[in-house]
């Protein structure tokens, strides 16, 4: 059975389209693009798409998933169904799982269990040292061979400079880029919030930028000189978002960034009280921060636009942000917020918004999708962005409620997520 998509604005960022149209998908490709197109098949099933956004399927290359070890907060057929409620076709979990993913063997753990759960693509990347200690390189080479898209020891930095050089260089060879943490622990101590004058009022231990900047500069270095792909996550300073400027200045192609919706969004000056649902890391930083993400978004210096989606059981988010874990969940929201919050304010098109959420992304890993393009995978989105809808965290299919967006007004609600030419979400209200 064929889906015919009717009517809906297509907006794709690899080929600059931007039309009214109509869209065939069969046999998991998307067959024909046109005006009026008719159903191949009796039972074909016809989406009318009049009024809304018709998009590539988004592709997160920051997620947890938590499995295996805690199912607790996310396993992979939640966090799934999460990323197919807001729109996402493509995930790259992070390794930090409990045990890590640091072998072949736990990489097709997880890519095997997404085959027979997921409705959506789960890539799993690997770990960069053993058990992510910082010591010893994980088997990068057999991980790659096994599937991961990418390296990463997010959840901290490789802090030995030597140990993260060797695993760039391995990297590079295997076709690999590296996702990069960037944090000085010793810097960051027991801080659990930005350090300025809100920590102060809240009597709470601060995080300062240079925290980020001294890591993200060390490993841009390192990648200028092993040649490898650095992709710096969850990126929420001032002082990245110009090294980001002075990266695309000089042409540099084997360095990106992404940007996460609360660190584009907030500031720490919405921390009213001492609540963990504010609590991440990095921390929410400044408006003169912010400022910065936004304007390299813009102009494209920052490329890619990321969850970083953690869940947490309540428990894990109760109490102070002191002892509070970081993170906060991002996958059914990111799409509506940087609707809301870049599009309709102004800061970007919705053409910007398909190249930071789709293309940019697919082009770092090498797919094929992240397109609407005939011949090319059938990973569709049909978004209403003309109705108001409030975020509910009550009906998120992640087992995680930790997000500081509940209640607030959005436009932007995912109608339907198609992947691979099967629909893995439908809107029912």
């Amino acid at each position: 059975m064929g889906i015919l998509i009717r009517q809906g604005r297509i907006v794709d960022a690899a080929t600059k389209t931007d039309m009214i149209g109509d869209i065939y998908l069969d046999e998991g490709i998307i067959k024909e693009i046109g005006d009026k197109l008719e159903k191949k098949e009796k039972n074909d099933r016809v989406i009318d798409a009049k009024g809304c956004l018709v998009l590539p399927g988004l592709i997160d290359l920051h997620v947890h998933f938590r499995d295996p070890g805690q199912t607790d907060k996310e396993d992979i057929e939640t966090g799934a169904k999460a990323a197919a409620r807001g729109g996402v076709t493509t995930v790259v979990a992070m390794p930090n799982t409990s045990p890590v993913i640091d072998n072949a063997d736990r990489v097709k753990y997880v890519h095997n269990k997404a085959e027979q759960l997921a409705p959506i693509h789960v890539l799993q990347s690997g770990a960069i040292t053993k058990g992510q200690k910082g010591d010893e390189l994980a088997d990068i080479v057999g991980m790659a061979q096994a599937g991961v898209p990418a390296i990463s020891e997010d959840g901290k930095s490789v802090m030995n400079s030597q140990v993260y050089k060797e695993a760039m260089e391995l990297a590079q060879k295997c076709g690999i880029p590296v996702l990069a943490h960037c944090e000085d622990i010793n810097l960051r101590g027991l801080g659990c919030m930005n350090e300025d004058e809100n920590a102060k009022r809240l009597r709470l231990p601060g995080i300062c930028n240079a925290t980020e900047d001294i890591i993200a500069a060390r490993d841009i270095f390192l990648a200028l000189y092993t040649g490898a792909h650095l992709h710096l996550c969850h990126c929420s300073t001032k002082g990245v978002a110009q090294m980001m400027e002075v990266v695309q200045a000089r042409g540099i192609q084997n360095v990106t960034a992404e940007v996460c919706p609360h660190h584009f969004i907030l500031t720490s000056d919405d921390i009213e009280r001492d609540n963990p649902n504010y609590k991440m890391n990095p921390p929410l930083r400044t408006k003169e921060d912010v400022d910065a993400l936004r304007e390299g978004l813009k102009n494209g210096s920052i490329q890619v636009i990321s969850t970083d989606h953690a869940p947490h059981s309540v428990r894990d988010k109760t109490g102070s942000m002191r002892s509070a874990a970081f993170g906060i969940v991002g996958l059914e929201t990111s799409l509506a917020l940087t609707y809301t919050e870049l599009v309709e304010k102004g800061v970007l098109t919705v053409m910007q918004m398909v190249e930071k959420m789709s293309w940019n992304p697919a082009q770092i890993l090498g797919l094929d999708c992240g397109t609407i393009q005939e011949g090319h995978p059938a990973d569709v989105i049909v978004v209403d962005v003309e109705h108001n809808y409030k975020i509910d965290k009550t009906k998120f299919a992640s087992k995680g409620r930790n997000t500081p967006f509940d209640g607030w007004d959005v436009k932007g609600k995912v109608l339907y997520t198609i992947c691979d030419g099967k629909i893995a979400y439908e809107e029912k209200n």
